[in-house]
């Protein structure tokens, strides 16, 4: 099935205090997909996509949201041509309850309930203080915030972090079902074979270069590759 892609980072370069963290890095997007970028940690993945968000600037090279160019935008301006970028830390807004928190981030009521639909945990939490919540509500909560700005594109980083594995299996099946809404979602996450589970198509990010760009199949069949790319020692020119 051929997809849309809607999001463009073409050789990008970002620096952190004059050095180079993330270097000529090239990353596609496809609506309806779940595209994954691996790497361990320092590898620059955070950088990457605080740089395609507008959190920090890119150096050099091209952010294309929908075809247009928006590397030279405001965050704010990004966010309402559709990208949305969910962090590592939860942020909440802790007095709030948690249908406040999801009514704070919409664009029309009805887009709550599909945030209820998505999340149904949360729909029994609705009247309760976001800040009472679990850690996996919490995180929840993020990433139907979220989907109530109806984003093209959906940036995650490392959604599993601190989060119980029976937690974390729930949020990917969430993630998966986004893609299948016809959101183009990128998904940061330190642990591989979770990420794997629910992409289309990887790459792999070390000190700050992609070394490898291609199906998921390929490093889902090749522990020992995968090994090497996150140790550095094996580099693929993307596809």
């Amino acid at each position: 099935m051929s997809r849309v892609t809607v999001l463009e980072v073409d050789a990008v370069t970002i620096e952190r205090g004059g050095l180079p963290i993330v270097r000529e890095a090239s990353v596609a997007v496809e609506a309806g997909a779940v595209t994954v970028l691996l790497g361990a940690n320092g590898a620059g993945k955070t950088t990457l996509l605080e740089g395609i968000s507008g959190a920090i600037r890119v150096a050099s090279g091209q952010i294309r949201l929908g075809g247009r160019r928006v590397e030279g935008i405001r965050p704010w301006r990004r966010a309402r041509a559709g990208l949305a970028h969910v962090e590592q830390n939860r942020t909440v807004f802790r007095e709030l309850s948690t249908e406040d928190n999801l009514r704070a981030a919409c664009r029309d009521g009805g887009a709550v309930d599909e945030a209820f639909e998505l999340f149904p945990e949360l729909r029994k939490q609705r009247k309760v203080a976001a800040g009472l919540l679990s850690g996996g509500e919490q995180q929840m909560l993020v990433l139907g915030r979220a989907l109530v700005g109806k984003p093209k594109v959906l940036l995650i980083d490392e959604m599993s972090l601190g989060l119980a594995p029976i937690v974390v299996e729930r949020l990917a099946r969430a993630v998966d079902a986004l893609a299948g809404s016809g959101v183009g979602v990128l998904l940061v996450e330190q642990f591989a074979s979770l990420a794997l589970s629910v992409a289309d198509r990887a790459y792999v990010l070390t000190k700050g270069r992609i070394v490898f760009d291609g199906e998921r199949e390929e490093l889902l069949d090749d522990e020992e590759l995968l090994c090497e790319l996150y140790l550095g020692d094996a580099v693929r020119s993307p596809a």
